[in-house]
């Protein structure tokens, strides 16, 4: 054997380590390139795969954590139930109005009206009068303004997973879905709620316990004498009708849902997704150093800048006032189902025979009565919920 090939055979492999030696070099610095932006390993089974695409992925994956979990939840919690007590006295009159209370049907329809309600509720019961259902109020606003922040975190992170996927469609769809899941847990209370802010009776005032033995009981077969005419044909006309439904129970407590759902649909929608749209353009880089504030060390990799305060004020007003203006007929109609065994014989109407009685009583603007003094609370009610969400959500390091 020549001495060469001898010499060649007693190093095995040596004229190629060098090639192999670049080629692994070469796959390393690729596998480091694809690291950079964010892209999945070649091969699965490289220590690249277990990386995350983008900070995207990674940021979804935290919002699935039940860290992060607790932590919104409380943060939407804390939130709703400081916003609410905000607008307490605003919500007792607007119920009295919607739900067209007799002893309030003169101050309907104007501001004046709405500052003599105030003075007459302030007369008759003094300061707790304007909070009264406020307790029932928070019981049922933590688990829900809780339920619906948590719920729109996690639907997003399952429709939004990419930064070419923050259309206004995903975010307007995942903020109905997370208001149609709070509410469909936290209905009953609100109910309750409504109930107690209604009465205005100074003796015999009905207690927690009272009201809802009262809405668990009520039976459409019973007519009080004072009810309105137009309750008292519609109970006489169904006596000669077949219940399809339960008279009495627990189906009570969701009078009104159909038009809630349909009603939350676009005002959680709405809500949410015109507060992340304004947020956007205050954090546009021509208004940035302006609405922005510096970002806490203690943020999550990618989060956007917090606002500053009158900007995060701004855009959960704005969102509010969009929101309320396009589900407010349906609200109306709501709040006239949840108390129809309040003001009349208990009878259930549907959607239909609600929209039909507003409209006979007092036509078109029947659907918007209260609008006003539902601007004058909505919009600080939602600058506030976003507001202290926000900084929760900065505090608690989410």
């Amino acid at each position: 054997m020549p001495p060469a090939l001898i010499s060649h055979a007693s190093m095995p492999g040596s004229g190629s380590n060098e090639p192999r030696e670049v080629a692994a070099d070469a796959f390393r610095l690729g596998a480091r390139i694809q690291k950079e932006k964010g892209e999945v390993a070649v091969c699965p089974t490289d220590d690249e795969a277990s990386v995350p695409r983008s900070k995207k992925d990674s940021e979804n994956l935290k919002k699935r954590s039940l860290d992060y979990v607790w932590r919104s939840g409380v943060a939407g919690g804390l939130a709703g139930c400081a916003a609410k007590t905000v607008v307490a006295p605003l919500d007792r009159v607007k119920i009295l109005f919607q739900a067209r209370n007799p002893h309030f049907l003169k101050y309907a329809g104007s501001w004046w009206g709405f500052g003599e309600a105030i003075k007459d509720i302030y007369r008759q019961d003094g300061p707790i009068g304007l909070f009264r259902g406020h307790s029932a109020t928070l019981l049922r606003i933590f688990p829900y303004a809780g339920i619906k922040f948590l719920a729109y975190e996690q639907v997003r992170a399952l429709f939004i997973t990419r930064k070419d996927q923050e259309t206004p469609l995903r975010r307007l769809v995942s903020g109905s879905l997370a208001g149609v899941t709070s509410v469909f847990f936290t209905y009953p209370l609100e109910v309750i709620r409504v109930r107690l802010a209604f009465e205005t009776k100074r003796e015999g005032r009905s207690s927690l316990r009272s009201i809802i033995r009262q809405i668990y009981s009520e039976n459409a077969m019973t007519t009080p004498e004072n009810a309105p005419p137009p309750l008292r044909n519609m109970t006489a006309a169904s006596a000669h009708t077949p219940a399809l439904i339960p008279k009495t129970g627990l189906v009570n407590f969701y009078r009104g849902f159909s038009p809630t759902l349909l009603g939350m649909l676009p005002y959680a929608g709405m809500s949410f997704l015109t507060h992340d749209t304004v947020g956007d353009i205050f954090r546009h880089p021509k208004l940035a150093q302006w609405t922005t504030l510096p970002q806490p060390e203690n943020a999550p990799v990618g989060k956007a800048a917090p606002l500053r305060s009158w900007a995060e004020l701004s855009a959960g007003g704005i969102a509010g006032l969009v929101s309320q203006t396009v589900s407010y007929p349906l609200e109306v109609i709501r709040r006239r189902m949840q108390v129809g065994g309040a003001v009349g014989d208990g009878h259930r109407m549907t959607i239909g025979e609600t929209a039909k009685l507003i409209m006979r009583e007092r036509g078109f603007r029947g659907f918007f009565v209260g609008l006003t003094i539902g601007y004058a609370k909505v919009v600080p009610m939602v600058a506030a919920s976003f507001y202290t969400y926000e900084r929760l959500k900065t505090f608690f390091g989410i």
